[in-house]
């Protein structure tokens, strides 16, 4: 009787698996709609409570335009997001203890990708760092302006995230690569 190997994908999901795909699923959302709900009031407050001049309404404009395309469309819904969910995937189906305890920074990518998807993780992670201590120090109403549109970008990921969660429930994954590091030879 010879048993008949299952591909990586095919794995049946267990309880483990299943809790582990949730835990990252969960995990990066909450990161992304706590931000979302702590720079949202600042964001209002540069609208509501300061006098705005018609160059301010362009600021916020072209910063919402900008960072709804270039952060919600093109880095949430078109890279991260789709990513996140075939990771979260993969991980139902092989859960490993470590990833499993750090299940929302694996289907993230910041750990077991490729050294390349691991660079680029961590830069774009640490530059965000950075870029939200200079907005930190900005004035009313510049600060809310740019929060303005970094709310819009990252509510696109939150929305992008569970659209692409929904439909992978429904059989609907994305086609995109998980970008796990090369299996050696069994």
């Amino acid at each position: 009787m010879t048993m008949k190997r299952e591909a990586p994908g095919n794995r049946a999901v267990g309880a483990v698996g299943a809790a582990a795909a949730t835990w990252g699923l969960l995990g990066a959302a909450a990161l992304l709609l706590n931000a979302v709900l702590r720079l949202a009031p600042v964001a209002l407050d540069a609208f509501v409570a300061h006098r705005l001049s018609a160059w301010h309404w362009l600021l916020a404009l072209g910063g919402v335009v900008f960072m709804g395309y270039f952060e919600g469309y093109r880095g949430f819904q078109r890279g991260f997001s789709p990513r996140v969910v075939v990771r979260a995937l993969h991980l139902s189906r092989n859960p490993r203890p470590l990833h499993v305890i750090l299940a929302p920074l694996f289907c993230m990518g910041l750990v077991h990708a490729p050294r390349r998807r691991l660079v680029a993780s961590w830069v774009l992670l640490v530059s965000i760092v950075a870029i939200v201590l200079v907005v930190r120090g900005l004035p009313q109403p510049y600060r809310g302006i740019v929060d303005a549109g970094v709310v819009v970008g990252l509510g696109w990921g939150v929305v992008s995230l569970a659209a692409f969660a929904w439909a992978a429930i429904g059989g609907r994954a994305p086609r995109v690569s998980p970008e796990l590091p090369p299996v050696g030879p069994s």
